[in-house]
């Protein structure tokens, strides 16, 4: 299934025959014009800045994924202890490894995700869940 297949679908948007024409369910075919007369905009040009949106999130989220499978397995670990919010001290003592060592898994994951600092990173994957790593 394409990219835009998965999103249609998630937006559950059919293809409808026309030529870039879409199909909604009542529910958000009617939350969509409660919206647009909310903002006083024609629901379709709504719509459209809608799902331009969704597919420019969809395609940061896949980049940021990306990014992260390009990171090594302790680096992984070092990133999501840290937008935890554990210090490196303590990542090294439940890692069993130098403060030095995590500074340095911590720094390539940085460079990976083109950061400069800890507060970005956390704020870059804020809305990621890291609850698996806090066991």
């Amino acid at each position: 299934m394409s990219l835009w297949q998965r999103l249609l679908s998630r937006l559950s948007l059919r293809p409808d025959p026309g030529l870039h024409t879409y199909q909604l369910d009542e529910d958000l075919h009617l939350a969509l014009e409660k919206l647009a007369i909310q903002e006083q905009r024609p629901a379709g040009e709504l719509a459209a800045e809608m799902l331009a949106s969704a597919v420019a999130n969809r395609h940061t989220a896949e980049g940021l994924w990306k990014r992260w499978l390009s990171l090594s397995p302790r680096e992984q670990e070092t990133a999501a202890l840290t937008c935890l919010g554990f210090t490196n001290r303590q990542i090294a003592a439940r890692l069993g490894v130098s403060s030095e060592t995590v500074k340095t898994h911590l720094h390539n994951a940085l460079v990976k995700f083109n950061l400069h600092g800890k507060a970005q990173l956390r704020m870059l994957l804020s809305e990621w869940d890291f609850s698996a790593w806090k066991s």
